[in-house]
């Protein structure tokens, strides 16, 4: 009998060394998945950023670098601006891209670089003990808003997808989740229209994904997928914001 599912080559026999219930275990065999159906392992470059996902490399079965915190769309411009023969993308979480790394996100995709950027959406600091994120909810809590997150002082969360969506340059943008099955599938469609644009030569291209990060919420993995559901998905709605048809 053959087999019918099985670990894609792009990702290698390391154990994880992430949280219970986190799905970065799930995007990273989504992208793999889709480097392995595209057939372009062997010239795949990928970009970890400091964060939960530090340790990227360990599982990816392609190359890969590791950028200072926040710098991963500048490492991918000088690689793809250099090499434009590679397919290169960036892993980033919401703290090292859409707090230290937003200049850098912005203006690459402003100058319509062609790589692909994977963007986990947790809405808090994992790795650095859950402080309150650029994505945070309002009243949230964290360990740096211990009372919820206080919209008069910090501001309402940025949503990146439609941040990027303004932009005049052609792009990619869509959000996607991988906290359910059907969700699952769509966010793996959307990771591999991401990565056919960059090899067609387009646009700037990226996925944001909205995930779960029980530890830090101080939740079970099933109740994190409720309060993800029923919370993120409200305010950090899915769907496709930006295609280069619409600018082209």
């Amino acid at each position: 009998m053959g087999k019918t599912f099985k670990k894609p080559e792009a990702l290698t026999d390391a154990h994880t060394h992430y949280c219970p219930g986190c799905t970065h275990g799930v995007i990273h065999r989504l992208v793999a998945e889709v480097i392995d159906e595209l057939g372009i392992r062997g010239r795949t470059v990928g970009i970890a950023p400091v964060g939960c996902a530090v340790l990227a490399y360990n599982y990816f079965n392609c190359d890969f670098q590791e950028a200072a915190h926040g710098r991963a769309p500048a490492m991918a411009t000088g690689i793809k601006r250099v090499r434009p023969d590679l397919m290169v993308f960036t892993y980033q979480g919401d703290g090292d891209l859409a707090s230290i790394g937003m200049g850098e996100i912005i203006h690459a995709a402003n100058r319509g670089e062609k790589f692909t950027t994977i963007f986990v959406n947790n809405a808090v600091y994992g790795m650095t003990g859950g402080q309150m994120a650029p994505t945070t909810m309002p009243g949230q809590r964290t360990t740096t808003s211990p009372m919820g997150r206080n919209v008069a002082d910090v501001g309402m969360p940025v949503q990146m997808a439609e941040l990027l969506s303004t932009l005049k340059t052609p792009g990619y943008i869509t959000r996607q989740s991988v906290i359910k099955p059907r969700y699952i599938t769509r966010a793996k469609k959307a990771i591999k229209r991401a990565f056919e644009y960059q090899m067609a030569g387009k646009c700037f291209s990226m996925v944001e994904v909205v995930s779960t990060c029980p530890t830090n919420w101080g939740m079970t993995p099933v109740e994190a997928v409720k309060w993800a559901e029923d919370t993120l998905l409200s305010y950090y709605q899915l769907g496709e914001f930006k295609t280069p048809e619409q600018e082209g």
